[in-house]
């Protein structure tokens, strides 16, 4: 899902930082903190990003991802009053389920891009990015008056991700093994009541524990002393997500940017398309739909580098003759392919696969290729 970078444009440095319930044990563990989307965040530790990286895609990496948004959403009919801010099918969505959503506007822009899991017939419970809590809430309470809407001040939120999470959940409550992709389930960990899906930001199967603040650190440690999991910072939590293919917001996705510029039609539910049977009703609707038929301007690619070196965000994308037909949104350093790697929108006539630009670093070229997305395989456990 969702959130922002280590130097993410929405964090002040002269405010007062929030602190994680986990900020002390980051320090115990010697983690190198840094800003980030308001809050203070391990970026890397000792280990070094790299070494995370590897131990995430290979065992498991527990994550602090207690910056970001728990909101429940409670009332009779909250499926089709949500439905009128997402384009998801939300009244068929089962108990315990959950999908992918995108808060849009009526220019059809990405407000935000969110998980939502089905907690009861007529409540919902949204996970949405660090640094758009604030207006994501607000925006919520404007569209839907008359439902009660708790912001959860008073929860952690922790993931378990990579191939030996599942059997390490496991020792702590075997049910978890009945979970697959996009489920979840209310489950007794190490003695703490949590709520837990099996989910993640990675492109490896695992799970994010939603878990009282007061109780986050003793999860934390319970989950620590199995040596499967190592704890990985907000830096492996990036290179892990470029490589499966997922978007940042803020960098990959903003207001200006449409789903289908952002190669996210699936997340368009087909009933919600325009030729399902419960056509738009979500802001933006007709801007989507008109690109959806007519083409968009400008698509999101994938982009493999060549050489070492990585090419960093806002390097300007120019074809043979030089122009400019695009930017890079996220760049980096892929551990698990050993190569850098790079996502980015350029003009659709040059998103096909294969197609062979430039990236400007320092006014020279680095050759690049579009590449189709996910990098890496995607591993998510589907049953």
């Amino acid at each position: 899902m969702t959130t922002e970078t280590m130097t993410d444009p929405v964090t002040d440095p002269k405010t007062d930082l929030k602190a994680t319930p986990l900020k002390d044990l980051h320090l115990e563990l010697e983690a190198r903190m840094v800003p980030f989307a308001g809050y203070e965040m391990p970026v890397q530790y000792p280990e070094g990003i790299k070494t995370e990286h590897l131990h995430t895609r290979e065992h498991a990496g527990l994550f602090d991802v207690s910056h970001m948004g728990q909101v429940v959403i409670t009332g009779e009919g909250v499926a089709q009053a949500l439905e009128a801010l997402v384009p998801v099918e939300l009244e068929s969505l089962g108990i315990n389920k959950q999908t992918y959503a995108l808060f849009t506007n009526d220019q059809g822009g990405i407000l935000d891009d969110l998980m939502i899991a089905r907690w009861a017939e007529d409540c919902f419970f949204l996970v949405v990015n660090a640094a758009c809590k604030e207006q994501d809430l607000d925006h919520l309470k404007r569209h839907l008056p008359g439902f009660e809407i708790e912001y959860l001040e008073g929860r952690g939120l922790l993931a378990l991700q990579g191939p030996a999470a599942v059997n390490v959940m496991a020792q702590l409550a075997p049910e978890v093994r009945e979970l697959v992709f996009m489920t979840g389930a209310r489950a007794t960990l190490a003695g703490i009541d949590c709520y837990i899906t099996r989910s993640g930001y990675t492109g490896e199967d695992g799970f994010e524990i939603s878990v009282p603040a007061e109780s986050a650190e003793l999860l934390a440690r319970k989950l620590l002393s199995f040596d499967q999991v190592h704890a990985v910072g907000l830096g492996a939590r990036d290179s892990l997500r470029l490589e499966a293919g997922l978007c940042l917001y803020g960098h990959d996705l903003d207001t200006e940017t449409t789903p289908i510029q952002g190669s996210l039609l699936w997340s368009i539910s087909k009933s919600r398309r325009a030729d399902g049977e419960k056509a738009g009703g979500f802001p933006g609707a007709d801007v989507i739909f008109k690109e959806q038929a007519n083409g968009a301007a400008r698509k999101r690619v994938g982009l493999k580098i060549e050489g070492k070196a990585p090419v960093r965000e806002g390097a300007e994308l120019v074809n043979t003759e030089g122009i400019q037909v695009g930017v890079v949104t996220s760049g980096g350093f892929g551990p698990s392919m050993d190569a850098p790697v790079a996502m980015g929108y350029v003009a659709t006539e040059y998103a096909a696969v294969g197609t062979e630009l430039n990236a400007m670093v320092r006014g020279k070229p680095r050759p690049v290729t579009v590449e189709k997305m996910p990098f890496v395989p995607q591993r998510y456990y589907r049953g």
